[in-house]
């Protein structure tokens, strides 16, 4: 019998956090009251001191850097330049054609 696991959402996840790390609670008694592994709630806790605003980006997403994040607002920018590019190069030759 396979076990399902579960999924918290992050606002969850930082909540959890704060009830530890705001309301100087133990992260047993944290854990307990949540109905959550301890050890899932430490690790939340040193995910969210490494990474910061970074942490818990959500299930399927990818965490960026707002570095990252730009490169890829610029990539997609720069392909939709490319494409209006080539549309017009083709109809200036449409009409280019017409007026030999």
């Amino acid at each position: 019998m396979t076990k399902q696991r579960k999924n918290y959402s992050p606002e969850f996840k930082r909540k959890a956090i704060a009830m530890v790390v705001e309301q100087k609670q133990a992260v047993t008694e944290v854990a307990r009251s949540l109905g959550i592994n301890d050890g899932n709630l430490r690790r939340w806790i040193r995910e969210q001191d490494e990474k910061k605003e970074m942490s818990f980006p959500g299930k399927g997403q990818q965490a960026l850097t707002p570095d990252q994040q730009r490169i890829k607002e610029l990539e997609a920018e720069n392909r939709q330049l490319k494409m209006e590019q080539e549309i017009l190069k083709k109809a200036t030759a449409f009409f280019a054609k017409d007026l030999l």
